[in-house]
């Protein structure tokens, strides 16, 4: 399987709370944060709902 690895750039402040829900069970919880995933569909859902505040890259 393909791992992605996360990482949260912008702040959760001002945030809507499913996005700063999703953030936390990704294990993000302030900007800098990263984690390596494998990559699956559920993992694709939670990236697209805070796209906008994560960067992804293919490891």
């Amino acid at each position: 399987m393909e791992n992605v690895k996360v990482t949260l750039v912008k702040s959760l402040i001002a945030c809507k709370d499913n996005q700063i829900a999703t953030a936390k069970t990704l294990g993000l919880k302030r900007p800098g944060d990263s984690i390596v995933l494998a990559k699956d569909a559920c993992l694709m859902g939670k990236i697209k709902v805070i796209s906008h505040l994560v960067k992804v890259e293919t490891v």
